[in-house]
C-alpha cells in the first residue's frame, strides 16, 4: 500500500503512545545522534517522498539536496503462530477491532498481545534499513527520516504497523471473517458467543468506518445537505 508524502512537521516527537514507542525504537537504531538528528531534520523538512508499504518492509525517496536515494527498511513479520494469535486477541474482545478501524492502537490490547507472546511494537534491533546512498553504516540518516515517517504514519495508521509485522488491514479483516464462519470453533475466542458477538462488532464497525468516509467525501464536496446518519 502506497502512502503520500506527509506534510512537514516542527518535531519528529510528540504523538500517540504507540507512534512515540516506535520513535523511540528508531533512537536505538540510530549509531549517532548526528545521524538522529539529520534524520529528523530530513523528515521534517518533506524531504521524503510517498511510502510504499509490504509485509515486512517499506520503501521510499528521500531527496537531500540535488540528489535522490532510494531507501529500504526493514520489520520481521510475525511468524503464523503469532499472526493467528494477534488475530484471535482481536477477537477475544469486544471492541477492538473497532477501535483499529477508528486509528486507535489500546494500551490494554497491546498488552493482551505481549501476554500471548507476540511483540507488535517493535525495537531498535529489529529495524534494519538499506540506502543507495554511500554511507558505511545503516540505518544512514536517510534510512532514519523514513522511519521517522513511518512512525508518523503509524500514529495516524495502526494498521501500518500491522502490515509491516504481516497482517495488513484487508488480510485483518478477512481472518476476523473466516473465524465467524467456523461455528463450534470455540477455541480461538473462548467460546461460540465471543465469536458471534466478533461478528457483530466487525460489521458495526466496518460501517461507522464508511459512514464516516462517506461523510467526509460529502463535506468535501460541498454537499453536507446531502448527509443522512
Amino acid at each position: 500500500m502506497s502512502h503520500p508524502r506527509l506534510a512537514p512537521r516542527r518535531s519528529a516527537t510528540g504523538g500517540t503512545w504507540w507512534s512515540k514507542a516506535v520513535l523511540r525504537a528508531v533512537e536505538e537504531a540510530a549509531f549517532s545522534q548526528t545521524d538522529l538528528k539529520r534524520g529528523r531534520a530530513l523528515a521534517r523538512a518533506g524531504a521524503v517522498g510517498s511510502i510504499s508499504v509490504t509485509e515486512g518492509s517499506a520503501v521510499a525517496a528521500v531527496h537531500e539536496r540535488d540528489d535522490t536515494f532510494t531507501v529500504t527498511v526493514t520489520v520481521p513479520v510475525l511468524d503464523d503462530v503469532g499472526a493467528a494469535t494477534f488475530v484471535e486477541v482481536v477477537a477475544a474482545e469486544s471492541g477492538r477491532i473497532g477501535a483499529l478501524l477508528a486509528g486507535q492502537l489500546p494500551h490494554p490490547f497491546v498488552e493482551a498481545i505481549e501476554e500471548a507472546g507476540v511483540e507488535l511494537l517493535p525495537y531498535g534491533g529489529e529495524l534494519g534499513a538499506a540506502c543507495t546512498c554511500d554511507a558505511w553504516l545503516d540505518p544512514c540518516p536517510h534510512a532514519l527520516a523514513v522511519l521517522t515517517q513511518v512512525a508518523w504514519l503509524i500514529q495516524a495508521e495502526p494498521f501500518v504497523l500491522t502490515h509491516l509485522r504481516g497482517l495488513s488491514r484487508e488480510v485483518v479483516l478477512q481472518r476476523l471473517h473466516d473465524m465467524t464462519l467456523r461455528p463450534g470453533d470455540g477455541a480461538a475466542t473462548g467460546s461460540d458467543e465471543a465469536l458471534g458477538r466478533t461478528d457483530d462488532d466487525l460489521a458495526v464497525a466496518v460501517d461507522a468506518a464508511d459512514r464516516a468516509a462517506r461523510a467526509v467525501e460529502l463535506f468535501e464536496q460541498g454537499r453536507a445537505d446531502d448527509l443522512t446518519l
